[in-house]
Parts: structure tokens; C-alpha cells; sequence
């Protein structure tokens, strides 16, 4: 029965365990509590623990080792681990002694001994803080005991992450970062645009690669937006335009090219792979995702459909469903479409907290709980430190705070949560929908160009390296084909900016196109108003 390690407390895990199956609703306190499997080293009292957390959450209210052992003996393996143990007396001994009135000093003797064996597993000098081998040093085990007894758990976490962090800074030698001169490669690094200037691959729309610069490797762009403006939607376009060769041109009435055919990975936490599917051939095909689903197709559109779906045979999008999902879960499956599949592109919708995720965190943290904003902060930290580590481009977006509808402003003070998000971001965009106001106030805008009234707007509140910033691209949108389609561009205050369309060719000979005539037209205009 011996756990066989000195960071494990059989007297703490023989109370807890008794005090659990006098009151297994202990299991539910799980802000005071957060039990865990890995509190009860070795397999015997795994195997008890496992059995007192499965029969409770099956409904019984009470447990009795009767109900342990016919809950056991459905399972030879587990059943015979506990029978060589003497299971049956010692459970016995553990209902007899429990003493709720000790139940908290227990568990968290039991948890910090779990954090101790943690910290030593990683190498971590735990027996700085506790030895229990220590016979020798009776002072010592004494303050050692005291300090064990007196610190709570999130003190006894912070004391050994604090001592590796001095131990990592004593020995880490300067020379490990690289230092440079100011003007070290500069010359190159300046003539190196004249060949390849410093934007991406296309994304879809007008003007948003004149603002954003494309779609760049290393980059972090997040897209918000409140619940049914068109996220997903957006972002399935997105992943489409880059990764399929042609999209179905509405005005001209004819298939065109993108440009890039890139391969491109999508990995989504809500929406079912068929929901993604039918977005994706209504992006392509210029088709009502309706209509696709209703399968009312008029004229050429089944034609145009059918289309679609070769294209995306043809392509090298690979989806991912995450509808629970840890940070480990993210890493794991970027870096896996990284290597299987050469993936550059990576498109993640969305940033928001799991259940997977608070496990976790709260596993790693000891049982401390971390705010939600806290932990999308650290979701797209670890984010921007792939698109670096790995050079890939990176796609997210998060949901917007209730305040929405009432901002003046919409930047980051909306993202719910997490503001703090944006600090590690290249590219922040909020997707908002017009209000009648927004409409009254551009219309001499709308006069001059001849234009309906938009639906939307993009507004760009971070863009890193970019010279538009704090501005609205306003669209007009048709979400039914995944698409939002740019107009032209304001401050906040629906003040009228000029802009050219960069048009980025991904073929050797052109990289890039001048402005087309279209946009002249836009330039012309706003000559004409001013």
C-alpha cells in the first residue's frame, strides 16, 4: 500500500479519502476543493478516489465500501490492485476516523504535498523547503514543518517557482542573447524590399491588404466581433481566399483567380466540420449558404457550387475540431498541421476559456483560479510566440464585451475579457455593424460616390508597422456568402480618407499591381467633396 515517495502524505490521503465517502458532496465544491487524481499518488489510492468521484457522479449521496467494492469488482484489474492492498480494512479505518472538523488542514497538506512532488518531478531543489528524510537536523525539520503548516498553497507554489526563476537567472549567461550593432545588415535589409516588400499574401476585399499588409508570416492578427456580425463567417473567407486557387466573381459574373493557393489549416471550437463546409462552398461559389442548404438553386448556381467543391478538393485546408480544448491541445495540433501538412496559415475561431483549459491551469497552478482575462491573455501569448517560433502566419478572434453597442470607440476596451490581448497582437480588428446613425453621417460620402449604404465596418484599432490605425473600412456585407466586401475608409468621426487597393500578386514576375482604375474613382471623389 505505500506510495513509495517521500512527497506524498498517507495520513492526509487516509482522512481525505474517509471524509469523501462521508461526504462525497465535497466533490462539488470544486472552487474550495478542485480535486485531482494526481492528489492521490500511486494506484491503490487512485484507484479509491477514482471509485468515490465515478460513484458520485452517477448520483449516490453516501458511499459505503460495499458500493466501492461491487464498483471494483465490475473491473478485475482495479479490483485486484485493491484487494492485495487489504482494501476492504482499510477503507473500513478511513470511515471510522474521518473527521470533517480536520478535513481542510488534510486536503491541504495532501495538495502541497502535491505540488512538492511536482516541483521535484521537474527537477525543482524541493528539499530546500521540505525534507521529510531529515532526522538528523531537528531545527531545521521544525522550521521546515512550520513553514509547510503556515503557507498556503498558493505560497508554497509561488516560493518554488520563485527560487527556479533565481536559479535560472544566476547561471544564464549574458552572451545567450545576441547583441548587434544598429546598422548591422541594415543596407541588405533595406534593399531586400526593393525585391519583396514587406506584406503577406492576400486577404480578401478590398483595401484590407493596403491596410493590413497581407496576411504576414509571424504575425498575430486577432478579428472580433458580437455573436452573429460575422466572425466565423469572416474567417472561414479568409482561410478560403488563401488557400483556393479561384473565387467566383459576383459583378463580372465569372470565376477569377486569388492569386495563392496556400496550404492552410482552420481550427475551430464551436462550429461542426459540415457548418464550416457549407460557409466555405457559399464563400467560393458566390451561392446562398440557403440555398445550399434548401437545395433551391436557380440558373448556374448548383454548377457554381460543384465548382466550389473541386476547388476545395484541390486545396490544402485541413480543419480541426476543438470543441473542448487546453493550451497543450492548441500547441499539439498547430504544430502537428505545421509538420504533416506545411501549414503557414493557421486560422483559430475562436479565443475563449474551456473547461479543458481551467483544468489545466488550475492543475498546473496548484489549485489557484485564474480570471478569464488572465487566461486569454496567456491563450494568445503562447499564440504570437508560435507564429514567431515556427514563422507561420496566425488568425484568431474573441467575442466583444457587452459594451458594444454603446462604445463610441470600438478598440480594445470591447474584448471581453481580455484587453490586455491586444498588447501581444500585430493586428486588431472589430467587426461592428452600421447604425442608422453611422448611415445619416456618411451620406455625403455615399452621394459623392454613388454607393448604398454599408452594413458594416472594420474597425482597425491596432496595426503594428501599419500606417492606418484608428480607423473604419466600411463594407458592405452579404454573410450569407461569407462575405464583406470594403468600400472605403474614415476616421471615427466618418471623416473621409483616401486609399489605393494594394494588390498583391503572388507570381514572380509581379509581385505587385498599381491601383486600378476603380479606386481612382474613389480618390477622384474624394477630390471633389474637399
Amino acid at each position: 500500500m505505500s506510495s513509495n515517495n517521500k512527497y506524498f502524505d498517507e495520513v492526509s490521503a487516509f482522512n481525505v479519502l474517509g471524509n469523501l465517502m462521508n461526504n462525497p458532496s465535497l466533490l462539488d465544491e470544486k472552487d474550495k476543493y478542485n480535486f485531482m487524481v494526481e492528489d492521490f499518488y500511486g494506484q491503490f489510492y487512485g484507484i479509491i478516489f477514482a471509485a468515490i468521484n465515478n460513484l458520485f457522479a452517477d448520483g449516490s449521496n453516501s458511499i459505503t465500501v460495499l458500493d466501492i467494492e461491487n464498483y471494483l469488482s465490475a473491473r478485475p484489474g482495479l479490483y485486484n490492485v485493491y484487494t492485495k492492498n487489504q482494501g476492504t480494512n482499510y477503507l473500513v479505518k478511513a470511515l471510522e476516523s474521518s473527521n470533517r472538523a480536520t478535513f481542510d488542514y488534510y486536503f491541504n497538506r495532501l495538495r502541497k504535498m502535491t505540488i512538492l512532488r511536482e516541483f521535484n518531478k521537474i527537477g525543482a531543489n524541493v528539499n530546500k523547503f521540505y525534507d521529510p528524510d531529515n532526522i538528523l537536523d531537528i531545527t531545521l525539520k521544525q522550521k521546515q514543518e512550520d513553514w509547510l503548516m503556515n503557507s498556503s498553497v498558493a505560497e508554497v507554489v509561488d516560493a518554488l517557482t520563485k527560487d527556479m526563476e533565481e536559479l535560472k537567472d544566476k547561471y544564464l549567461i549574458q552572451g545567450d542573447y545576441e547583441t548587434d550593432q544598429a546598422a548591422d545588415g541594415l543596407m541588405s535589409l533595406i534593399e531586400s524590399f526593393k525585391e519583396a516588400p514587406d506584406v503577406g499574401v492576400p486577404l480578401y476585399g478590398r483595401y484590407i491588404n493596403t491596410v493590413l499588409r497581407g496576411a504576414r508570416l509571424k504575425k498575430f492578427y486577432l478579428r472580433s466581433a458580437p455573436t452573429g456580425v460575422g466572425k466565423s463567417r469572416t474567417m472561414a473567407a479568409d482561410a478560403c481566399f488563401i488557400g483556393c486557387s479561384e473565387i467566383y466573381d459576383l459583378e463580372k459574373c465569372k470565376w477569377v483567380s486569388t492569386g495563392v493557393a496556400e496550404p492552410v489549416s482552420l481550427f475551430t471550437t464551436e462550429l461542426e466540420l459540415s457548418e464550416v463546409q457549407t460557409m466555405m462552398v457559399a464563400f467560393l461559389s458566390g451561392v446562398e449558404e440557403d440555398t445550399i442548404l434548401n437545395y433551391s438553386y436557380v440558373g448556374d448556381e448548383l454548377e457554381r457550387v460543384k465548382y466550389a467543391i473541386k476547388l476545395l478538393e484541390q486545396s490544402q485546408i485541413h480543419i480541426t475540431q476543438l470543441p473542448d480544448f487546453s493550451l497543450s491541445d492548441i500547441e499539439m495540433n498547430l504544430k502537428k498541421h505545421i509538420r504533416e501538412f506545411g501549414t503557414k496559415y493557421l486560422f483559430f475561431d475562436y479565443i475563449h476559456s474551456s473547461l479543458k483549459i481551467l483544468e489545466e491551469i488550475t492543475k498546473k497552478t496548484g489549485g489557484m483560479k485564474l480570471r478569464e482575462d488572465q487566461i486569454l491573455f496567456m491563450m494568445s501569448i503562447r499564440m504570437k510566440d508560435l507564429a514567431n517560433e515556427y514563422g507561420v502566419f496566425i488568425m484568431s478572434g474573441t467575442q466583444v464585451n457587452g459594451a458594444w453597442q454603446d462604445a463610441e470607440t470600438p478598440d480594445q476596451n470591447l474584448l471581453r475579457g481580455a484587453k490586455a490581448i491586444a498588447d501581444k497582437i500585430d493586428a486588431g480588428i472589430i467587426i461592428m455593424p452600421a447604425t442608422p446613425e453611422d448611415v445619416e453621417a456618411l451620406q455625403p460620402i455615399l452621394m459623392k460616390l454613388g454607393m448604398a449604404a454599408p452594413t458594416h465596418y472594420l474597425s482597425i484599432y491596432k496595426n503594428r508597422r501599419g500606417k492606418f490605425k484608428a480607423v473604419r473600412l466600411w463594407c458592405h456585407g452579404k454573410l450569407g456568402i461569407c462575405r464583406l466586401d470594403p468600400c472605403f475608409l474614415t476616421d471615427h468621426h466618418h471623416n473621409f480618407i483616401p486609399i489605393d487597393n494594394l494588390v498583391i500578386e503572388t507570381e514572380e514576375e509581379e509581385k505587385f499591381k498599381p491601383t486600378n482604375f476603380d479606386d481612382q474613382v474613389v480618390s477622384e471623389a474624394y477630390e471633389m467633396m474637399f
